[in-house]
């Protein structure tokens, strides 16, 4: 009798925050081949079965993705495909769809890569979101958005608040049509007011399995650089189940299938306003918070439903409440990080680090790219975990001077 053909887990991406996906496919007996960006494939070499290189980018070249997809999965086909992040997603689904394998499906992939198909798909299926104008002339735009300033000018594809920016008025918008003249296309919306949620859904054959809803403080203006998450806000019985049909409708405008969802929106006085949706791992450690939260690894079910493994019994409940936080600094030079042993002793911190040294210049914060640090923490209740983020708040700390300028 020949011998059982090994189950392989194809990851399309790795870097620093995938790494519990290979560390959750080989817990549960999977073979690990993993497509990594040239610069990354020594790092993540010994996490994994076997690495192919590839020429593409972090967050850029989803094509030279796909090329080192679709050859991998030419020469030897995987049980299951995941793309990791951004510019993983569509290099992914389409090898997925060609083959029959779990995944969001093609349709929903290309969707999720651009905010403006986005608009219009929800816009067809009566989802809440903001009026917008989708354009290659910021400029041509003016008497449009002065009817609407506040508005927010933002491109079609990027993350972590990269090239979001709220144009308050006349005199805003016509600067940042001048300073941003050879971006197109540029997506512009009305600002809506409401806090601001981001909803995590575990998703099979198209059905919700489990999902988390987090609530997410950001800079505010003009940036909206995301600075604190909490899971498990506290919600109102009309709003949960506005949250969850909201959920439902955006699952089936854009076609998904199987895997992760993450969708972001306001929640306004009107209902809530999409700002837009992922079919790929969330950031800022949010999958982290949802494992803690709920007592269930996520990555570990992600890996299952991309393999079509069976899952467990769903959570029914949190049993713990976590958050991430991140410091924002000052521009300028670092000459102090302070707090950091203090903070990882903390009971309630699970993980915390700088992202900056002595010596590093800051700059002025307008992604989540130039944030200086974090911590991760999980608490027994709403109130220990506010103690913790107000203790992490003020003893975290990169201390910065202003650098002069060079005449």
């Amino acid at each position: 009798m020949s011998a059982p053909e090994e189950r392989e887990l194809l990851l399309v991406g790795v870097g620093f925050m995938g790494r519990p996906y290979a560390a959750a496919a080989k817990r549960l007996g999977l073979r690990v081949r993993a497509i990594e960006a040239h610069d990354w494939a020594g790092a993540i070499e010994h996490l994994v079965d076997a690495v192919e290189p590839s020429q593409g980018r972090y967050g850029a070249l989803d094509e030279l993705w796909a090329e080192t997809v679709h050859a991998a999965v030419e020469k030897s086909r995987p049980t299951g495909i995941f793309g990791f992040t951004e510019s993983h997603v569509l290099g992914a689904a389409m090898a997925q769809d060609r083959f029959g394998l779990p995944g969001p499906s093609l349709q929903a992939a290309v969707i999720s890569r651009n905010k403006a198909l986005q608009r219009g798909r929800f816009r067809v299926h009566g989802i809440g979101q903001p009026e917008y104008r989708l354009t290659d002339d910021l400029a041509a735009t003016a008497e449009w958005a002065a009817a609407r300033l506040p508005v927010i000018v933002k491109p079609l594809s990027s993350a972590g608040s990269d090239g979001v920016e709220l144009v308050a008025d006349a005199e805003a918008f016509e600067r940042a049509a001048v300073r941003r003249a050879a971006e197109r296309p540029l997506l512009v919306e009305k600002a809506v007011d409401g806090p601001e949620y981001s909803w995590e859904a575990l998703v099979r054959d198209g059905e919700v399995w489990f999902a988390n809803l987090t609530a997410k403080e950001t800079t505010g203006p003009p940036h909206f650089v995301e600075v604190t998450h909490r899971t498990v806000p506290p919600l109102s019985e009309p709003d949960a189940q506005r949250v969850a049909a909201l959920g439902r409708e955006v699952l089936a405008a854009i076609g998904m299938r199987t895997g992760i969802v993450h969708l972001e929106f306001r929640l306004t006085r009107s209902g809530p306003a999409v700002m837009e949706v992922a079919v790929r791992t969330p950031g800022d450690y949010l999958m982290e918070l949802c494992s803690l939260t709920y007592g269930i690894d996520w990555f570990e079910m992600v890996v299952r439903l991309t393999t079509g493994m069976e899952l467990p019994p769903a959570p029914e409940g949190p049993v713990r409440y976590a958050a991430s936080h991140f410091v924002i600094s000052d521009p300028g030079q670092v000459v102090a990080v302070d707090g950091l042993e203090e903070v990882l002793a903390h009971p309630a911190v699970e993980d915390a680090a700088f992202k900056v040294a002595v010596g590093d210049v800051v700059p002025r914060t307008s992604s989540s790219l130039q944030r200086t640090g974090y911590a991760v923490l999980a608490a027994d209740s709403p109130e220990e975990r506010e103690e913790a983020i107000a203790f992490v708040r003020r003893t975290l700390s990169v201390k910065t001077v202003p650098v002069a300028s060079k005449e």
